[in-house]
């Protein structure tokens, strides 16, 4: 996040939204940076405006034909096209016969068979580094066995992203300690890896001019074919260097297969014997040797790289993060696992402390590690003996080859597997449709009803049942567990199921620590928190247990629930949980699936889907080059006036708000009149008018023709809308963020008349903030003036002092007004849109979904409304 002459990457803009959320005082508009030392920079201390700007300097094309070395910009576009569609030979000729009948000649194409493409894509992989075949011989029981290896030298591919001038800006060498002004004190915050502890004291252990090449590595095996016979193992890396949204998404600098690794076959007379299983864990580090093979010396004597900003820096490659699920972290730790003595690839907690979270075990340490081993190698019983101390197996890592990439440290709790398909997945999902069904039929009933009846929102998936269905989908589980509570309050009462009532305060505690979790920007503060609330989860689970009694049958004591112990820890180490979240890797094993389905026959695949994959690799890389010549092009070629005519419906836009899906103009009379038998649009052009000559003078907002009263007649128009997109300054990382509304009778067959949070005046002329549903969205215009307003339904009402439930369960309760108390408003009131449910069991009242996303928890939880 600092400047581009800093070496880092210009965040995206920080700007404030509109007065409507421009809040913070002078004080707390104010950015501290600090430099690590070798980097040379000093301490900057910079206004909100100025923070995070940069140069502004793009980088070089490198020429005007960036499809080369296609003959022509219509033969890549053609070969890429195929390649995605994954055609084979006999589609691909027959669409190439069916080109050469119809073409006009008006552009230049050259393939007239699949060989053509082949030899292109061939001649177009050379600018890209290829894969590697290598076998491994592993000695087993007198026996040699082979293994196929096939990877993409590491450093190699470091060097061609360090090559891509697109990407050169974007680099970031010197760890950073970041902090903004709360009003009181500078609080450091966290977000990328370099913002971390881990990368200031690996760089403090380097040469003065020496940076971490820092890389992200992720493996974890896949199932290609739908019986689960035909198996993948790939391994995907990423560069820590480079910022979240180049790194997390496809495209030229975004994660990458660099290696697949073999898998040693299930054997029913081998399966479970301690040697098979330490064969299958030596098979993987010595795969990974040579996956590691082009850092292992560069990581001890560095590379001296000339940046784009002129500067040679002493670059040494280590492993900053790995990435994976308990299953791999327990083979890229060396760990006998679940049921061993120590079963956390970190730490030494004992196998019966797992949900002790108030007590800190020693970490595990490298040398530990490689002590024991070396007394096995010399005495098999003592040897064993201390290593079963601490669940070690008898094999050297492979990790131990590089400098600096402690395993313990670089391992990492992953949301997605510790949380989503793990702590609320596997267990707290689990006990929820227990009770659920204990209670009857009945109540299975009303819960998927009450699921169904749940309003759609943009992102979150939406369910029409849920207590009789299984998967294994980690997304799917997070968007069930923010909506559980809502849908289950009524159900699981204290007095209906007391222990049920007791795990919903345990699912709320789990919400509250997966919001956490979830935060792209963590401060001193949400890390705190975060901790607090595990100690919180600790307390109401042991209350379930206990209200369960004789009942209680799970075993609560798991690795995954002791992974709450190390994330916020990770956090403070290696930036948000998004830098070491599986979800951007697992999301490539989709192509991959893919490819084995329509593009191999079935022999062979790992070498078939690696070449696909290179061609894949190479094709981004030439689509960025064109996409950039196509933008620069477009900005020399497009007047202002033409840009400002561009359909922003799903455009980035500039300001505050921005109103789409226009609908034909109505007068005031057909408006009434079609709205008759709605109370909230009773007298209308009445209530309108006094809004009007309320709001224009209090905007300074002349009447037409000098008038003093503005009088609405029948025949005056207005122009619904029917989509709203609003901008707004983030409560989590203080930058631009859009919610996208809609007000519409049918939206995919559905009524949405969606929420906001606005800022409007009490009686007494003061500000505040109430949430509003969106009735009616309209342009009107007055004199010259063209007004954006809504017709809203406050939900402001008292609700009286607060319910039992709402502690508990930690619930925003809400009252929406009579409908005929509607009022209007300018949308340029909205601070942002909100997600609102009905409250089940209490007619007229409603609840705030304080989970939709991380920006409204932390509104929630800090009363921001």
């Amino acid at each position: 996040m600092a400047s581009a002459s800093a070496g880092a990457a210009p965040p995206p803009s920080l700007i404030p939204v509109s007065a409507a959320t421009a809040t913070t005082s002078a004080c707390s508009d104010t950015f501290k940076t600090e430099f690590h030392p070798h980097s040379g920079h000093p301490t900057t201390v910079e206004t909100f405006s100025a923070y995070g700007s940069g140069s502004g300097t793009r980088p070089p094309i490198i020429d005007d034909m960036p499809w080369h070395p296609f003959t022509c910009r219509a033969d890549f576009e053609f070969a890429e096209l195929a390649h995605k569609a994954a055609l084979n030979k006999d589609q691909m000729n027959e669409l190439l016969k069916f080109i050469w009948r119809v073409a006009d000649g008006h552009t230049k194409f050259s393939f007239k068979t699949h060989a053509d493409v082949t030899t292109a894509w061939a001649r177009a992989s050379s600018q890209m580094t290829p894969f590697e075949k290598h076998i491994i011989p592993i000695d087993y029981k007198k026996e040699t066995l082979e293994y196929e290896v096939y990877s993409r030298p590491l450093w190699d591919w470091a060097m061609d992203l360090l090559a891509n001038p697109l990407l050169a800006l974007h680099f970031v060498w010197d760890a950073q300690r970041l902090y903004k002004h709360n009003g009181t004190r500078f609080e450091r915050f966290f977000h990328e890896p370099w913002t971390g502890d881990r990368w200031w004291n690996l760089q403090s252990l380097l040469p003065e001019n020496g940076a971490p090449f820092a890389f992200i590595l992720y493996a974890d095996k896949t199932h290609l074919s739908l019986a689960g016979t035909v198996k993948a193992y790939p391994v995907i890396a990423h560069c820590g260097n480079l910022p979240v949204n180049i790194r997390n998404v496809d495209g030229p600098g975004g994660g990458r297969l660099v290696g697949w690794l073999p898998i040693v076959p299930e054997d029913s007379d081998e399966d479970g014997k301690l040697s098979y299983t330490n064969l299958k864990h030596v098979v993987w580090h010595e795969s990974f040797s040579i996956l590691l093979a082009t850092i292992i010396l560069l990581s001890a004597t560095g590379f001296a790289h000339e940046c784009y900003d002129g500067i040679q820096r002493w670059l040494f490659p280590l492993i900053l993060i790995l990435s994976a699920d308990y299953e791999e972290q327990c083979v890229m730790a060396l760990i006998r696992g679940l049921n061993s003595a120590c079963p956390c690839p970190i730490c030494l907690v004992p196998r019966e402390e797992l949900t002790d979270h108030s007590t800190t075990y020693p970490k595990r340490t490298v040398k530990d590690a490689q002590d024991r081993v070396e007394l096995w190698s010399r005495d098999r019983i003592a040897g064993e003996a201390e290593l079963k101390k601490q669940s070690l197996r008898p094999i050297k890592n492979a990790l131990w080859k590089v400098k600096l990439s402690n395993p313990h440290d670089a391992l990492s709790q992953d949301p997605l597997h510790v949380y989503h398909k793990g702590k609320f997945g596997d267990h707290l999902f689990d006990e929820f449709k227990k009770h659920v069904k204990a209670l009857g039929r009945a109540a299975e009933k009303t819960v998927d009803e009450q699921f169904d009846a749940f309003p759609r929102w943009r992102n979150l998936n939406h369910f029409d049942h849920v207590t009789n269905i299984y998967f294994t989908d980690g997304n799917k589980f997070q968007d069930i567990s923010r909506q559980s509570i809502y849908a289950a309050q009524n159900v699981l009462t204290r007095v209906e199921d007391e222990a049920g009532y007791a795990l919903l305060k345990c699912i709320v505690s789990y919400l509250h620590i997966d919001m956490y979790v979830s935060l792209d920007v963590h401060t001193e503060s949400t890390l705190a928190a975060g901790e607090a609330e595990i100690l919180v989860f600790q307390k109401l689970l042991d209350e379930y247990i206990e209200a369960l009694g004789d009942d209680a049958t799970k075993n609560w004591n798991f690795p995954k629930a002791h992974a709450s112990k190390h994330v916020f820890t990770d956090i403070r180490e290696k930036g948000a949980a998004r830098n070491f979240s599986t979800r951007p890797n697992e999301k490539q094993h989709g192509p991959i699936k893919r490819a084995y389905k329509l593009q191999t026959n079935g022999k062979d695949i790992a070498n078939q889907i690696l070449r696909l994959d290179h061609m894949t690799l190479v094709s981004g890389l030439i689509r960025s080059r064109i996409d950039y010549l196509d933008e620069e092009r477009h900005k020399v070629m497009l007047s202002e006036r033409e840009l400002e005519e561009e359909d922003l419906d799903d455009q980035p836009f500039g300001g505050h708000i921005h109103l789409g899906a226009p609908q034909h103009s109505l007068t005031l009379s057909q408006l009434e009149e079609e709205n008759a038998s709605k109370p909230a649009f009773a007298q209308f052009r009445k209530k309108f008018s006094l809004f009007l000559n309320n709001f224009l003078p209090a905007y300074n907002i002349p009447l037409p023709d000098g008038k003093t009263w503005l009088i609405l007649s029948a025949r005056d128009t207005v122009q619904e809308h029917r989509f709203l997109k609003v901008n707004y300054e983030s409560a989590v990382d203080w930058k631009l963020t859009t919610d996208y509304l809609r007000c519409n009778p049918s939206f995919h067959g559905h009524e949405r008349r969606d929420c906001a949070l606005i800022r409007t005046n009490d009686n007494d002329g003061n500000d505040k903030n109430i949430f509003v549903r969106i009735l009616f969205m309209f342009k009107h215009t007055v004199g010259s003036k063209v007004l954006d307003l809504a017709l809203v339904l406050p939900m402001d009402l008292r609700t009286g002092p607060r319910h039992a439930i709402d502690r508990d369960l930690r619930l925003t309760r809400l009252r929406a007004r009579p409908l005929a108390s509607s009022e209007f408003i300018t949308l340029q009131s909205i601070i942002r849109g909100v997600l609102i449910v009905l409250d089940f069991a209490i007619p007229g009242d409603y609840f705030l979904v304080n989970y939709v996303d991380t920006d409204i928890f932390l509104r929630s939880q800090r009363q921001l409304f």
